[in-house]
């Protein structure tokens, strides 16, 4: 995602065409069942672009357990779900089936949500069939949109229907005068609702609180010596489904808005239970949208500890993800407040290693030292001349090296290069771009 992307639920009974109708949207063919109950993660939403914008895509598809006697159950709890998270649903009919009773169900639980719903007919081949569509006005939903996702008839006016009804929000006036925006972010249970609520409650005081666009969450603002910080939360996951794929799914979506409209990133992870998959997941996103970031280990007081435990639990962190020893690990406890007061502290520094920018004389002056003893590697008989480095930009920090022949750079000289700016510069906790132009 590249910023706070509408959410777009597909709904409907099975059978109507849902996961025909995402792969048609996304551009992709992808198989969304599957034998189990609960969806993959990859395999439920895909970030879809139209004429310049994007919003995240939700397939509501595939949940169906196998026992018939299920089915009902399932997609009522499903529906819910796509509706609670959804700034637009889309409710996928079937042209050729006409209403049924499982339609008139699931019209009704959207329309008790009170959300936006844009009522879908599939199938409709052609322009009789889109004349018949006329039926489905008894939804109550307005004028029926007729479309073919399997042959693509009208899919292009379907998306541009869908940007016009969920424009992209911006971020507020506050939310763009606040230097540091700090989310909180990481699987359910680990401790963040504990953690937000200690920050704002100690030796701080809430200037205001702020409507967050994350459903059931609420940023606030918190002055802390001085300086006023947004403290993006995502605590607020209350899911009623014992569906684990959806939950973690559900999250991964609420940590990554929150990821996009902050600069910092404190994730949080459950030292009593250790670094999941899920946890390198969130972090994988941080790194990769360029944002600051700090690495809780809440819990800490459930952790045996002796002398060297988290000397030794870092260097786990590490052997399971490398790229952590670059970003600050803090022990804490939301419960006992160890620690507590290190975290603002800790994300203030971040921020102005984000913001840092290193002159091209200094950058110069300390690179043909580190590239006389260690040159670039020859490739194909081709010597790499390294002329000069400087940085392009800040906040995130980009480096360009510029070079005799900048495709010929192996990967592993680069990280070499990306790990000698912090040896010399610093630049904790926050990832770096380097890249290589012709000269």
């Amino acid at each position: 995602m590249q910023g706070n992307e509408p959410i777009i639920a597909i709904v409907g009974r099975p059978n109507v065409g849902k996961s025909t109708l995402f792969n048609r949207l996304a551009q992709k063919r992808r198989s969304i069942i599957h034998p189990q109950a609960g969806i993959t993660r990859d395999r439920l939403y895909e970030i879809v672009n139209w004429v310049g914008k994007s919003f995240v895509l939700i397939d509501t598809g595939g949940f169906i357990p196998e026992s018939d006697g299920k089915i009902e159950t399932a997609i009522r709890e499903q529906v819910k779900l796509a509706i609670e998270e959804a700034d637009l649903t889309l409710f996928l009919l079937d042209m050729k089936d006409g209403v049924m009773q499982m339609d008139r169900e699931i019209a009704g639980m959207l329309r008790v949500s009170g959300k936006p719903v844009l009522a879908v007919v599939n199938k409709c081949d052609d322009e009789t069939r889109e004349h018949n569509a006329v039926e489905f006005y008894e939804l109550g939903f307005g004028e029926p949109y007729p479309i073919s996702a399997l042959n693509g008839r009208r899919i292009g006016d379907l998306l541009d229907t869908i940007l016009e009804k969920t424009p992209k929000p911006a971020l507020s006036e506050k939310e763009e005068t606040v230097d540091l925006r700090l989310a909180i972010v990481g699987m359910p249970n680990v401790g963040k609702s504990s953690i937000a609520n200690a920050l704002t409650g100690e030796q701080k005081s809430i200037v205001t609180d702020i409507p967050g666009t994350t459903r059931d969450a609420i940023d606030t603002m918190v002055k802390y010596f001085g300086e006023r910080i947004l403290l993006i939360d995502t605590a607020g996951l209350r899911k009623k489904s014992a569906i684990s794929d959806n939950i973690e799914f559900y999250a991964m979506l609420r940590a990554e808005s929150a990821i996009e409209r902050s600069n910092t990133v404190a994730v949080v992870i459950d030292a009593a239970k250790g670094f999941t998959r899920q946890d390198a997941n969130i972090v994988r996103y941080v790194i990769d949208q360029k944002r600051g970031m700090i690495v809780l280990l809440n819990k800490w007081d459930l952790v045996e500890k002796s002398t060297n435990t988290l000397i030794e639990f870092q260097r786990d962190l590490i052997d399971e993800f490398r790229e952590i020893e670059h970003y600050p690990v803090l022990a804490i406890s939301a419960l006992t407040k160890q620690r507590i007061n290190k975290i603002f502290d800790v994300a203030r520094e971040v921020r102005e290693n984000r913001k840092k920018r290193v002159t091209t004389s200094e950058l110069n002056a300390f690179f043909q030292k580190v590239i006389d003893k260690t040159p670039p590697p020859a490739m194909m008989g081709k010597y790499i001349r390294i002329k000069y480095v400087t940085q392009v930009k800040a906040d995130p920090p980009v480096f360009a090296f510029f070079c005799n022949e900048p495709r010929l750079v192996k990967e592993d000289y680069q990280r070499f290069l990306e790990n000698q700016i912090r040896k010399g510069f610093g630049f904790q906790g926050v990832p770096l771009t380097v890249s290589f132009r012709k000269k």
